[in-house]
């Protein structure tokens, strides 16, 4: 299955209109083959798995996007935490309703900020690295010389990281609001005169089960998005080491607007 970026409309007549319409055939292009390549490495990822080299990348990739940027993922999640604990408390603290700080910092922290700050930190980290070894390769030739060898790309090279991604995002994704209403519990504490005992027994008691669930699929669903748009970035590199920056950078602008927009769009559904 070979990947390459269409340029059939590159060509196009100028003007703004003609310019805005090939922009948009480009934009549905790529969506449409970056959903072939993640249906492909879904479906594959059985056989692909079998193989040494592919369960050998995989667990490289659960050990990279994992225990790889755990300091990361640890400081950005617990600064998130105290910022929204901070914030929060100190309108609450108007009213006199700081007894809630900890509902409010666990549910702000499992519908969303959690399922956040893990995307972002996989998109940053994991994600950037994946399009800049697969862009690696592409310019390099190696992924023209799998498909010589009648080797599936897809199947050798993305389905072990995808799928790998999308296994790490949700255990991220609730360590991340585990670690952030640590945080929020120590403003609460220090700053703002909320026993933290208090904070957690309110937290406690207003979360739900479909909160942690939401949230978990929030976090699924961005893993997913940062591999295949990553994966798919870095199979479209072109043009040598300056191709390898532009997919790098494409990769992690992309992933942070898929993020935000279906973050939204999930929340929107589920809560109606």
């Amino acid at each position: 299955m070979t990947i390459e970026r269409e340029s059939e409309y590159e060509s196009v007549a100028g003007g703004s209109f003609g310019g805005a319409f090939a922009r948009i055939v480009r934009l549905l292009s790529s969506f449409g083959r970056a959903t072939v390549i993640l249906c492909a490495a879904l479906g594959s990822f059985p056989a692909a798995f079998g193989r040494r080299n592919s369960r050998d990348a995989f667990f490289r990739e659960l050990y990279a996007a994992g225990i790889g940027i755990l300091p990361v993922v640890t400081t950005v999640s617990l600064f998130v935490g105290m910022i929204l604990a901070l914030q929060v408390g100190l309108e609450l603290r108007r009213f006199n309703q700081e007894i809630y700080l900890g509902a409010a910092v666990m549910v702000s922290l499992l519908r969303e900020f959690g399922p956040f700050s893990c995307g972002v930190c996989l998109a940053a980290c994991a994600g950037s690295a994946i399009a800049a070894e697969l862009g690696t390769m592409k310019v390099g030739e190696e992924i023209a010389a799998l498909e010589i060898m009648a080797i599936p790309p897809v199947r050798f090279l993305a389905s072990p990281r995808i799928v790998a991604l999308a296994v790490i995002a949700p255990i991220l994704g609730f360590y991340c609001s585990v670690i952030g209403l640590v945080g929020g519990g120590i403003v609460g504490s220090m700053q703002l005169g909320v026993d933290f005992s208090q904070y957690m027994t309110s937290a406690l008691s207003i979360a739900t089960v479909k909160d942690l669930y939401v949230g978990l699929f929030k976090a699924l669903w961005c893993g997913l998005v940062v591999g295949t748009v990553a994966v798919f970035e870095g199979f479209s590199a072109d043009g040598g080491a300056t191709g390898v920056g532009r997919a790098t950078q494409r990769s992690v602008i992309v992933n942070f607007l898929l993020i935000l927009m279906f973050g939204y769009i999930i929340t929107r559904i589920c809560y109606r």
